[in-house]
């Protein structure tokens, strides 16, 4: 019986490469680029399963070119790249990654939280500028992180993960999400669910965790970043497009609120030019699960889950998005 075809749209760590090999043949794209319109439908044409990234969109049309196609795997979380409906309607299961890169995620959003706090960023640029001319009592001042409120909008795993290491920091946290953490679950965090507004109203830092849908596109613009403290700063790795790019960029640059930390954009890899000229924030290249140990196990669970369907079995199924 001739094993099954497996095309993988990015260069994704070997650890995954050789789970597939083990059991399918396997085409990959091995490049670090990402693959044009054409060259990802002419690379599903006679696949029986899918490897691909967030930059690549899975829609009607390429399903259509796909006639084999039998599973999807998604290396990332989120998947709001794939047409998961029209999948569904073909009997295509998808699956994502979930679980092995929170702590990975949780650990960048605090970086970008102190980066922007500390400006650590603008520090490093005067010492290799050698405009750093010694220790004065008004250099470089930022806002201090301990024993301040930090706002999560979202409480997925990567957002409890951030409020476990917010203890250590002394740190109130107030969380929004459309559904409530168990009682034990808020007291083991010391959180307090909260409405929106009062989020706002009150975080030092406010840090988006929620996936990209209708309901969360744009879902903080002019309105919410009018509504944040003038000293507040704001992190997102989550999905670009959760923030209103433009508005954040002229908040910045007005002063209405204190600074920024993206590590997702609205247009990836595009950025506002408003926000590359702006000094009180910090720009990554989205980057949060962008450790070596992280990467290789998201690797291994996606190419396993394609494997097991390929093959008759069931994955995890916290695994399939489309159940």
């Amino acid at each position: 019986m001739e094993r099954p075809m497996v095309f993988v749209t990015c260069h994704i760590p070997d650890e995954g490469l050789e789970v597939l090999r083990e059991s399918a043949r396997v085409r990959v794209n091995m490049e670090d680029r990402v693959l044009s319109r054409d060259e990802l439908l002419a690379g599903v044409a006679d696949a029986d399963g899918l490897l691909c990234q967030l930059a690549d969109v899975v829609d009607e049309e390429l399903l259509t070119a796909a006639p084999r196609l039998r599973a999807i795997a998604n290396y990332a979380v989120g998947y709001n790249n794939i047409d998961t409906k029209a999948a569904s309607a073909r009997g295509i299961p998808v699956t994502n990654t979930p679980g092995v890169l929170t702590e990975s995620t949780a650990d960048l959003t605090w970086a970008l939280m102190l980066s922007v706090a500390r400006r650590v960023v603008e520090g490093d640029n005067m010492v290799r500028a050698g405009r750093f001319k010694g220790w004065a009592p008004r250099l470089m001042l930022g806002l201090d992180v301990y024993d301040r409120t930090l706002g999560l909008i979202g409480m997925g795993r990567i957002a409890q993960a951030v409020a476990r290491r917010a203890r250590g920091f002394g740190m109130r946290v107030v969380y929004y999400s459309r559904s409530a953490l168990s009682h034990q679950l808020e007291q083991e965090l010391v959180a307090e669910r909260v409405e929106l507004p009062q989020l706002l109203a009150e975080s030092d830092f406010v840090s988006i965790h929620v996936p990209l849908t209708p309901d969360t596109h744009h879902l903080i613009g002019r309105r919410e970043l009018a509504a944040m403290k003038p000293t507040a700063i704001l992190v997102n790795t989550a999905r670009g497009p959760v923030v209103d790019e433009g508005a954040l960029a002229e908040a910045l640059a007005a002063g209405i609120i204190a600074g920024a930390g993206l590590d997702v954009f609205e247009d990836e890899p595009a950025v506002h030019p408003g926000l590359l000229s702006a000094a009180n924030v910090v720009l990554l290249p989205h980057v949060g699960s962008a450790t070596r140990d992280t990467r290789a196990r998201m690797a291994v669970l996606a190419a396993r889950s394609l494997v097991d369907l390929l093959l008759g079995r069931a994955p995890r199924p916290t695994n399939i998005v489309n159940p």
